[in-house]
């Protein structure tokens, strides 16, 4: 996918009002949505952005436009710069660099990472949101002269650091942390057999004694039958 214009806006701007391009071709060019493209043609959209050309700019050539504007299919290709840029290496040691319009989330940042992910190291923290020691421990024993008005924030939203920075001090700090064995967690429930079972010998016990022989009974029974032995002997 070919990179688009540096100000892809003001070139949509200037290439609506001077060639008979299609949305389609402008947008293509210009890395926009063809109704984005048909709202600046109406006045709805990028009202007072001035066109940029981009032939003085060197990113098209009027070859290209007018190729363009006989093929309605066609697609414009970004002239080639003859000037080479040399690449700007990111260098990870320091701190990272906040944004003056985005330091005052700073501390918001650091009490949302304090309450939802307190295994973060204090080193983390300055890693993902730019700050110092001395305030995360002032945010922390709430002595920050900004305490009271404090609200936490996901320094994701703010824009102070991505999802992917997190997750990854989130992964290692939890890499970091012992195994922990499971605590007694007190009596449980016995397992569906050994239940069942128990109950099965307690219906057993309950039957036994139910069919076990009352003594007035059998007393009972053998006195009857020594008075009928008597009686057929007289």
């Amino acid at each position: 996918m070919s990179q688009g214009p540096l100000m892809p806006k003001a070139t949509a701007v200037w290439l609506v009002e001077n060639t008979s391009l299609t949305f389609e071709q402008v947008a293509d060019f210009c890395k926009l949505h063809p109704l984005e493209v048909k709202g600046i043609a109406d006045g709805e959209v990028a009202a007072g952005i001035k066109g940029l050309d981009p032939i003085t700019t060197g990113q098209l050539t009027r070859d290209e436009i007018e190729k363009a504007q006989k093929a309605p299919h066609y697609k414009l290709k970004q002239a080639v710069s003859k000037v080479k840029l040399p690449e700007v290496k990111r260098t990870t040691k320091g701190p990272r660099y906040t944004p003056l319009s985005r330091r005052q989330d700073r501390p918001n940042a650091i009490l949302w990472l304090l309450r939802n992910h307190p295994e973060l190291k204090d080193a983390q923290i300055i890693r993902l949101v730019g700050t110092t020691k001395s305030t995360i421990q002032q945010i922390r024993e709430r002595t920050h002269w900004n305490s009271g008005s404090l609200q936490p924030m996901d320094p994701v939203t703010l824009g102070l650091c991505t999802q992917i920075d997190l997750d990854f001090e989130v992964q290692r700090s939890a890499a970091d942390r012992p195994a922990t064995l499971p605590a007694d967690a007190g009596a449980s429930l016995l397992p569906p057999e050994l239940s069942t079972a128990h109950e099965e010998a307690e219906d057993h016990r309950a039957s036994a004694r139910d069919e076990r022989p009352d003594a007035d009974s059998v007393f009972a029974k053998l006195k009857g039958r020594r008075q009928d032995e008597d009686d057929d002997a007289y």
